[in-house]
């Protein structure tokens, strides 16, 4: 029993998980709970605990990077309401509209640019169903199709960077977040250009699911108007990811430019007002808080576990079986997945990351991965596995956003099976970047 206690952590976590209470009670009770069991047992002196206060202002209140956090989202909010993503559409619609399924490829491309600049899978899915989709609609296309790329081009931004994912496992694994970041950047277009190369077979096979817009009439598109619906996203891309990349900036900083510069092109726009400041002040405080106090609860079961020789139990269990590294990595790899089905991105990372992640960084890959890049190379493979949750029923996030914001027509089976390509290309991608590290470790400095 001793032996086994941090394992039964586990087995009392995972129920009630499911019960619906808050995840940062769940996370921090348990913690709090098998403590008090290992205090009655004699395992631990009673003050241990206390430590963990230590714990959460080291490893949470006082981390600088984690000040990115609300700054990217307050970015991604404020971008949203100053009309800068719907400039960017509707610029792309008359650029794709002589291309069967040229509106698809419209939003590939503007939920990867929006999540080169937000990185908020609420806000862009839900942003690009209310633009894109009755227009969509209109013009004939397919609805699994339609719902399926708005769904999985939204979700994007959990990858591509500034995404606050990769702030948050940056933070979790004791990495560069400016590394991480330029890892991201090779998986994050892979996903985004099988996504268009499947919506470009699709159509070329079958344009009825997906008809032109062109009608012959529209006016030609000058210079001019193409100029001033790219640069504002793009100059704002390049200024938050280019201070990073070239070492100008780390990420904190980069996100305070990133912030001031929504706020920038929302006055040059005429669309700052004191009301819309406040809203998304708001929205920025409530989701931050959030967040946070999930890295409480998260800190306190992951603190307890260690306690309780947690780490040293996988070591053991491993050595003992005779498992190498990559039973490790996919037995991992399909634990994410199925979590994926019932929970959220932030719920798994805080379970799966810090326990793993002492006995991630020790595996050797031999010349398949640079031991230094080891924890780099996991944390991209977890964060392309974890765009899936926002995907996968019952619980994906960006299904529930866009079916709030489709027309009343849109069936949840239209939308379900709409995602289930997408999810296999990811499952694609993810195979992709375990048999080729080099998609993700191409830019990142050798250690």
């Amino acid at each position: 029993m001793e032996e086994y206690l941090a394992l039964l952590m586990f087995a009392a976590l995972v129920p009630l998980l499911f019960t619906g209470f808050p995840v940062a009670f769940v996370l921090g009770g348990v913690g709090l709970a098998f403590w008090g069991i290992a205090v009655a047992m004699g395992l631990e002196n009673g003050q241990s605990f206390f430590l963990v206060v230590a714990r959460i202002f080291g490893g949470v209140v006082d981390k600088p990077l984690l000040v990115a956090v609300p700054m990217f989202i307050f970015m991604g909010q404020m971008l949203e309401k100053s009309g800068v993503a719907r400039d960017l559409l509707s610029m792309l619609q008359r650029l794709t509209r002589r291309v069967p399924g040229g509106l698809a490829l419209s939003v590939t491309l503007l939920g990867t640019i929006l999540a080169a600049t937000t990185g908020i899978i609420g806000a862009s899915v839900v942003m690009m169903t209310l633009l894109a989709l009755p227009v969509m609609l209109e013009h004939g296309y397919n609805r699994p199709l339609a719902t399926g790329t708005i769904a999985a081009s939204g979700t994007l931004g959990i990858l591509l960077p500034p995404s606050i994912m990769l702030v948050v496992m940056a933070d979790l694994l004791s990495i560069s977040a400016g590394g991480l970041f330029m890892a991201a950047v090779g998986p994050g277009l892979l996903l985004a250009t099988l996504y268009a190369l499947y919506i470009l077979v699709r159509t070329w096979l079958n344009p009825s699911l997906a008809p032109s817009l062109w009608d012959g009439e529209a006016a030609p598109i000058t210079f001019a108007e193409v100029v001033r619906s790219l640069l504002p996203p793009l100059g704002l891309m390049l200024a938050v990811l280019g201070a990073i990349f070239a070492g100008f900036a780390t990420p904190t900083e980069a996100s305070g430019i990133g912030a001031f510069g929504a706020l920038l092109l929302a006055l040059f726009k005429g669309r700052l007002s004191f009301p819309t400041l406040r809203e998304v002040v708001e929205e920025t405080a409530l989701t931050s808080a959030m967040l946070f106090g999930l890295f409480v609860g998260a800190t306190a079961f992951s603190y307890v576990f260690a306690l309780l020789e947690g780490h040293h139990l996988i070591l053991s269990a491993l050595e003992a079986t005779g498992a190498g590294p990559w039973h490790l990595i996919v037995v991992l790899m399909l634990a994410v997945f199925f979590l994926g089905f019932f929970f959220d991105w932030i719920e798994i990372t805080l379970i799966i990351l810090p326990v793993f992640a002492p006995v991630i960084a020790g595996l050797d890959f031999g010349t398949h991965v640079p031991v230094g890049l080891v924890s780099i190379w996991f944390a991209i493979l977890m964060a392309v596995n974890l765009q899936t949750s926002f995907l996968t029923p019952p619980f994906g996030f960006a299904l529930f956003y866009l079916k709030g914001a489709a027309p009343a027509d849109v069936a949840l089976t239209d939308i379900y099976r709409g995602i289930l390509p997408f999810v296999l290309l990811q499952i694609l991608g993810l195979a992709a970047i375990i048999l080729w590290p080099e998609i993700a470790l191409w830019l990142v400095p050798a250690r």
